[in-house]
């Protein structure tokens, strides 16, 4: 299971939503949590394996990994908070990015259950820039275009290296 990485046009295509929660759908999950390896990242999104389904997992350490199929972001406070990102489909770089500090999401685990979380600090974060890959948007879109621009170039510079 392979990590798609920036210029592959499947990061910026929107993801389709699962029919069914099958055994199929489960053993993606379980491989996704497999594949997540939490000294390389805390989140792994459906389209950065090259799977164009509505499915992410969060690993934040000191927690069980969770499941997230078909999420939707239901609310998010007004109140944000800035702190530093980095992604599997973009290794190397990191900047500071700011998003909402608490945010409500409903979804659905590999069991096929229906959950909703209001989630803060680091799990907010992670859920938002998971649920950002299923909608084709990457943490560097959030960036100002000069900011965004210097790490797209010392991201090309790594690439080459």
């Amino acid at each position: 299971m392979d990590i798609v990485t920036l210029g592959n046009e499947i990061l910026r295509q929107k993801a389709d939503p699962i029919e069914e929660i099958n055994d199929e759908i489960v053993q993606l999950a379980n491989d996704m949590i497999v594949r997540l390896d939490p000294k390389e990242g805390i989140g792994l999104a459906g389209p950065q394996i090259g799977v164009m389904k509505r499915i992410f997992i969060v690993h934040i350490e000191g927690d069980e990994p969770r499941v997230f199929i078909n999420p939707s972001i239901i609310n998010t406070s007004e109140d944000e908070i800035i702190y530093e990102e980095g992604c599997l489909s973009i290794p190397g770089v990191w900047a500071d990015v700011k998003r909402p500090s608490v945010i409500q999401v409903q979804a659905w685990n590999e069991k096929g259950k229906p959950f909703r979380v209001e989630a803060k600090g680091i799990m907010a974060r992670v859920i938002q820039h998971e649920y950002d890959h299923l909608e084709g948007v990457l943490f560097v879109d959030r960036l100002p275009e000069v900011k965004r621009s210097r790490l797209l170039a010392k991201y090309e510079k790594l690439k080459r290296a």
